[in-house]
Formats: C-alpha cells, sequence, structure tokens
C-alpha cells in the first residue's frame, strides 16, 4: 500500500512537471489569455479542465490499453525516444495563434472553452506525452490528475503574467527549460531500458552527435526570429494585454480630477469609478457585473476630457481590426464609458468606422475633430 501511495505521488508529480514545462509559453497559454479577456478566469479555468480532462482522459485510456499489447521494456524504450522526441519537437519555431475556435464562442463560456482545449490538443505534444507517460504507469489516474491539473495550472500562469509581466518573458529560455526537462526524462528512460550492448561509447556518441544536429538545426529559426525582433504570439497577446489594461489605469487616475473638484466620490455611480472597477476587475482576472451609470452631463462634471480622449484613442487602436470581436467586449465598455466623458452619451456597437464618424461629428464636431488628429486611422 505504501509502495502504490508513493508510486501514485511520483506518478503524479512527474506528469504534472512535464505537462507545465511543456505547455510554458505555447498555445494553451495564448487561448487561455484570449479567453480571460472575454470571459470570468474562473470560467475560463473549468473550461480548460473539462478540456483537458477530456482529451488527456482518452490519452490514458490509450496508453493503459498499449501496456497489455505491448512488453513492459518495449514501452520503456518506446517512451524514452518519445521524450527525446518531444524535447526536439518544444523548441521548434511555433506557428501564429490558432483561430479556428472564433465560431464556438456562441456555445458559452466554459463549453466554448473546453471545446477550445480538447480539440486545440488533439494530436500535441502534451495529449502523446500523456499517452506515453499512462502506457508505463502503475497508477494511469495519476497521470491523468497530473497532466489536467498541469494544463490548468499552466493555463492560469499565462492569464496572470499576460495581465502583470507584459513582454518581460524569455521566449528561448522557455524553450530551452522545456525541451531540456523533456530530454533528461528521455535520456534516463533509454539508458535504464536499453540492452547494454546499445550501450557503447560509439553508438552514444553518435546518439549524442544526433542530438546536437538536430537541436541546432531546430533551435536557429528561433534564435533568428527573436534576434530580428519578430514577436511569437505568446509574446505579442501579453503585451497588447499588458500595455492596453495598465495604461488605461493610469489614464483613469489622470481622468478622475479628485474629491476636491468633485464634493464626494460616488464610487461605481460616477463614470469613472465605474470605468476603474472595469480596468481593475480586469487586471486582477476577476470580471465583474457592473452597471453603467446612465446619466452622464459632461458639461457639469469635473472630468479632464483630454485625458478621455486619450483612452477613446487607446481604446480604438486596440479594437480597430475588428471592434465587435467577442474578446473586445470590455474594450468596447471603456469605450463607451470614454464617449459619454466626452460627449454624454455612448454609441452601442461599431459597425461602419464612417457611421461612428458621423455619430461623432454630430455629438461634439470639436472632440470628433480632435480625435481623428491625434492619430486614429481608421477615423480619419
Amino acid at each position: 500500500m505504501i509502495e502504490m501511495k508513493g508510486s501514485y505521488v511520483e506518478e503524479f508529480i512527474k506528469a504534472f512537471m512535464l505537462i507545465f514545462v511543456a505547455e510554458m509559453g505555447d498555445k494553451t497559454q495564448i487561448l487561455a489569455m484570449a479567453f480571460a479577456t472575454r470571459y470570468a478566469v474562473k470560467k475560463v479555468l473549468l473550461g480548460i479542465f473539462i478540456g483537458a480532462f477530456l482529451n488527456h482522459g482518452l490519452a490514458v485510456l490509450l496508453g493503459s490499453y498499449l501496456s497489455r499489447l505491448i512488453p513492459v521494456a518495449t514501452l520503456q524504450v518506446i517512451a524514452g525516444f518519445a521524450f527525446v522526441g518531444f524535447a526536439l519537437w518544444t523548441l521548434k519555431a511555433e506557428d501564429e495563434s490558432d483561430e479556428k475556435h472564433k465560431s464556438m464562442s456562441k456555445l458559452g463560456p466554459v463549453i466554448t472553452v473546453a471545446l477550445a482545449f480538447f480539440i486545440g490538443e488533439l494530436g500535441d505534444k502534451t495529449q502523446l506525452t500523456a499517452i506515453t507517460m499512462a502506457a508505463d504507469a502503475k497508477a494511469p489516474i495519476a497521470i491523468l490528475a497530473g497532466t489536467v491539473l498541469g494544463m490548468v495550472v499552466t493555463g492560469g500562469l499565462g492569464i496572470f503574467v499576460g495581465r502583470k509581466l507584459g513582454d518581460k518573458l524569455p521566449d528561448l529560455a522557455i524553450k530551452l527549460i522545456a525541451s531540456a526537462v523533456f530530454l533528461f526524462f528521455g535520456i534516463t528512460k533509454l539508458y535504464n531500458s536499453l540492452p547494454a550492448r546499445f550501450l557503447k561509447a560509439q553508438y552514444i556518441a553518435l546518439f549524442a552527435a544526433f542530438l546536437l544536429a538536430a537541436f541546432l538545426i531546430l533551435a536557429k529559426p528561433v534564435i533568428v526570429k527573436l534576434r530580428s525582433g519578430h514577436e511569437t504570439a505568446f509574446r505579442r497577446a501579453s503585451r497588447e494585454l499588458y500595455d492596453y489594461y495598465n495604461r488605461i489605469s493610469h489614464d483613469m487616475d489622470c481622468i478622475c480630477l479628485g474629491e476636491e473638484n468633485c464634493g464626494r466620490c460616488e464610487g461605481n455611480d460616477c463614470i469613472v469609478g465605474y470605468t476603474k472597477s472595469i480596468v481593475k476587475s480586469c487586471i486582477d482576472g476577476n470580471i465583474s457585473k457592473l452597471q453603467m451609470p446612465s446619466e452622464v452631463d459632461p458639461a457639469q462634471k469635473p472630468f479632464s476630457r483630454d485625458q478621455a480622449l486619450h483612452s477613446l484613442i487607446l481604446t480604438l487602436d486596440l479594437i480597430r481590426d475588428d471592434p465587435n470581436n467577442s474578446k473586445y467586449r470590455y474594450a468596447n465598455e471603456i469605450r463607451k464609458s470614454m464617449e459619454k466623458i466626452l460627449f454624454g452619451k455612448s454609441i452601442d456597437r461599431i459597425e461602419d468606422w464612417e457611421e461612428y464618424k458621423k455619430s461623432l461629428m454630430e455629438a461634439d464636431e470639436t472632440i470628433a475633430a480632435a480625435l481623428s488628429e491625434n492619430g486614429h486611422q481608421k477615423i480619419k
């Protein structure tokens, strides 16, 4: 019993660690950050849990089935080579983030996220890692628990670093660490499983030369891209989130002119207080349902109009390519707040940039003209 518990814990930790390092900077974190701009973080993490549980559940079942068909010694060797392969796979340059999940957004937050992660991980190295570990495991359920927890923790960390750290993420270092962990487990398995006749110096030297050549071939494109200033999808997504929310948060402090001008703070009943709460909840990852104040008189309320104009420009720049995309839901709430501050009313949706420009001109020609002059390309 004690031995079984030790095996369970050991396999759980190993599974968690491998998935955690494998998904650092990978599409799991990109998807998690993207979904967290649309839905509450708790729902995103629940969706990741369900999607990973179903995906890796299939992987563990398949791995357990293979263990009944193939001798344990052979499985150990296959697993060793598989982990070495995963180490090299981790080094390859990533393509741009997958956009094929947009059509699922009508299914609700949890189901949408779960489907995205279930489909996104089919055939991916994390699912294949789960199959490989389960085929060799004494406690397959520990493998399932470790891999699913690894996915959830990695997704949660992706949301956190995207909002807190911005672009201060060493892409190459993340890839190297993940690759090294896979390589360590792979070489360890091969050393313990291969027959002694294959562990002679000439074979080891040949294998090391192959690994070095493969490493140089796969790592070179990544290094070249990073040196040329190319942004990975993960870095770009984290930078955009970090920059926008933090710049708007700074603006909100400047838009509000303080109680000495207002008389008293009205909290969320004030359009600035309401917007501050939205921005804070986005940064903290705890989206709150708030009601926008219905009446705002820009002529009476002592706001900084220049700072509000700056915030509106920032927001329009962020959403310019696809203003009604659901991932910009909260950015659009901020946009409408800035419009209320500047014009006394807000525009519900931006269907056409020319129509939007006309609406702004009708509300206030001077501010609309200033908005165009200050650099928002779509409404010039």
